[in-house]
C-alpha cells in the first residue's frame, strides 16, 4: 500500500494515454510516466543506498518524473532551489545529508563543487523500467522542502504522505476541481505551492499539467490559449505583468476557471487591472511551506476582497494573542493553524520545531484575523511589525497604501531605529517608469489615508529591491543606516 502511488497507478489504468506532464520538450503521458519514473528509480537505486536524494531541475516534465522516480526507489525527494548562491545550495546538501542529485546538464556545473554523484536527466537515464511499488505509510516522510531563508538559513521542512496527499484532496474539494481540469504551472517545484498544485494535484486528480520554465507574459498567454488551461496558480507580481501586456487578446484566457495567486499578498490595484484586461477574478489564496502548503483561499463562489478565503476542508485558523489565548473575530493577532497540514518538524531542528508547533497547532508569525463568516485576512508578519511609540504597526499595511499611488510600481516598509519612539517607518519604492513624485508629496499621501504614526518617516527611491527565489521582497537586505 502507498498513500500517493497508488491513486496515481489507478489513474494510470484508466487514462494511460491521457497526458499527466508536459513541456516544450517533453510530454507523459500516465502509461509513460510511471514507465519512465520505474526506470529512473533502478538508477536511483544502484547509485546511493541514503535515504534522500536531491532533485535540481526548472518546473518541468522531467522535475515530476525525478520525484515520482524517488518515491518508486523508496527515497525522499529533496527539490534543490537552482537560485541559491554556492554557500547556501552547501548548507542544504549538507544539512539534508546528500550524496547524490538528479539534474539537468545545465546545472552540473553549479553542482560539481558540491562534489554530489549526479545523474542527469536524460535519453538514457529516463528509459522506461520496470519496478515494485513500495510500501508507505501516512506517516512516512514523503519529501523535505527547504525554506526560502528570507530570516536565516534555509530550514527543510519535513512534509509526510499524510500531510500532501491529504492537503491535496483539501484543495481538490474546496476549489470542486475534476479530472477534466489542465493545470498550467510556472511556479518552481522547489517551492510548495509549485510542488503541491504542479505535481501532486494532477496525477491523484486524474488531470493533466503543463509546465513552463520561466516566467515570459508573452509565452504564458499563448499557452493557456492554446492548452485550454483552466488552472493557473502565480504570484501577484506575475498577474500584474500580465496586466500590463499591451498586445495579449483580452480573450486569450478565457479558458481559466481558476487564477490562483499565492506566495505574496495581492494588491487590490493588481486584481483591478488584471480583471479590466482580460475579464477574470484573481482567487487570493494563503499558505506556507509549514502547512503543506495550502490552507486558504478564495473560490469564485465564495470570495471577499482583501481576503485570503476562507480555510480547506479539515483546517481551522483561529488569531491568538501574545498569550496563546484565541481571539474574537476580525481581532489582530498571530495566525495559528491546525489540521492535516501541518508539517512533521523541521530536519535536524527540534527546538525550531517546538518553538513553532505548540500543542498541535502550527504558529504560523503572520499577523491576522478571522472575521466572523470564517474569512482569513493577513495583515502581515510578526517578525516584521514594528513599534512605533509602543503602537504596533504592520509594514504590509503601508505598503499597501504606497502602491496605491498611480507613481508607485513596487514598496517595502521596514522599522528605522528612533531614540525617542523605537522605531519609525521607512519606506523603499520602485516608481513606474517615466513616473515622478517627490518625496513629500508621497508622504502626504500616505498622511491622507494612515495614522500619523503609520505614515513613513523616510521614504527612499530605488531603482530595484532584493527579491527571493519565489519573488518576495527580501527585508533583511534593506539597509537601515542613514544615505550617504
Amino acid at each position: 500500500m502507498h498513500p500517493l502511488l497508488d491513486t496515481f497507478e489507478r489513474n494510470a489504468a484508466k487514462t494511460p494515454d491521457r497526458t499527466l506532464f508536459g513541456d516544450q520538450s517533453l510530454v507523459l503521458d500516465y502509461r509513460r510516466l510511471h514507465a519512465v519514473a520505474a526506470g529512473l528509480a533502478g538508477r536511483i537505486r544502484d547509485e546511493t543506498s541514503l535515504p534522500r536524494v536531491g532533485v535540481m531541475a526548472p518546473t518541468s516534465s522531467a522535475c515530476a518524473a525525478a520525484i515520482f522516480a524517488c518515491w518508486y526507489a523508496g527515497r525522499i525527494p529533496v527539490p534543490l532551489n537552482y537560485l541559491l548562491g554556492p554557500n547556501e545550495l552547501m548548507h542544504v546538501v549538507r544539512d539534508a545529508g546528500l550524496d547524490c542529485v538528479l539534474t539537468i546538464s545545465h546545472f552540473v556545473k553549479n553542482l560539481t563543487p558540491t562534489g554530489l554523484k549526479i545523474v542527469e536527466l536524460d535519453a538514457q537515464t529516463m528509459a522506461p523500467g520496470k519496478i515494485e511499488t513500495p510500501n508507505a505509510a501516512d506517516n512516512d516522510t514523503a519529501v523535505i522542502i527547504y525554506t526560502s531563508g528570507t530570516s536565516g538559513k534555509p530550514k527543510g521542512v519535513c512534509l509526510s504522505f499524510g500531510n500532501i496527499v491529504q492537503n491535496a484532496r483539501a484543495g481538490i474539494e474546496h476549489a470542486r476541481m475534476d479530472a477534466d481540469q489542465v493545470f498550467l504551472s510556472i511556479i518552481p517545484q522547489f517551492h510548495s505551492f509549485g510542488f503541491t498544485i504542479g505535481t501532486i494535484i494532477p496525477p491523484l486528480l486524474g488531470a493533466s499539467a503543463w509546465y513552463l520554465p520561466r516566467f515570459s507574459p508573452a509565452a504564458l498567454v499563448a499557452t493557456i490559449a492554446e492548452k485550454r488551461a483552466t488552472i493557473f496558480i502565480a504570484i501577484a507580481s506575475m498577474y500584474g505583468a500580465l496586466a500590463k501586456m499591451k498586445n495579449a487578446d483580452p480573450h486569450a484566457l478565457a479558458s481559466l476557471k481558476l487564477a490562483i495567486s499565492g506566495g505574496e499578498p495581492l494588491p487590490q490595484r493588481v486584481a483591478q487591472a488584471f480583471r479590466q484586461r482580460f475579464e477574470i477574478d484573481i482567487m487570493e489564496g494563503y499558505g506556507m511551506t509549514e502547512s503543506s502548503p495550502c490552507v486558504a483561499c478564495n473560490t469564485p463562489w465564495a470570495q471577499r476582497p482583501g481576503s485570503v478565503g476562507r480555510p480547506l476542508p479539515d483546517v481551522k485558523i483561529h488569531a491568538v494573542d501574545s498569550e496563546g489565548r484565541t481571539l474574537a473575530a476580525d481581532e489582530i493577532g498571530e495566525l495559528v493553524i491546525h489540521g492535516h497540514c501541518v508539517m512533521q518538524g523541521y530536519f535536524n531542528l527540534p527546538e525550531a520545531t517546538e518553538a513553532t508547533i505548540r500543542d498541535g497547532g502550527l504558529f504560523t508569525g503572520d499577523m491576522g484575523r478571522v472575521d466572523a463568516d470564517g474569512f482569513v485576512y493577513v495583515t502581515g508578519r510578526a517578525k516584521e511589525m514594528l513599534i512605533v511609540g509602543g503602537e504596533n504597526v504592520f509594514p504590509a499595511e503601508i505598503e499597501a497604501v504606497l502602491c496605491e499611488h498611480p507613481a508607485v510600481a513596487e514598496a517595502a516598509v521596514i522599522g528605522l531605529p528612533d531614540d525617542v519612539r523605537g522605531e519609525l517607518p521607512l519606506a523603499y519604492v520602485i516608481l513606474k517608469d517615466n513616473a515622478e513624485i517627490q518625496e513629500q508629496d508621497l508622504r502626504a499621501f500616505c498622511r491622507e489615508k494612515l495614522a500619523g504614526y503609520k505614515t513613513p518617516r523616510e521614504i527612499r527611491f530605488a531603482e530595484d529591491l532584493p527579491h527571493g527565489p519565489t519573488g518576495k521582497i527580501l527585508k533583511r537586505a534593506l539597509p537601515v543606516t542613514p544615505e550617504p
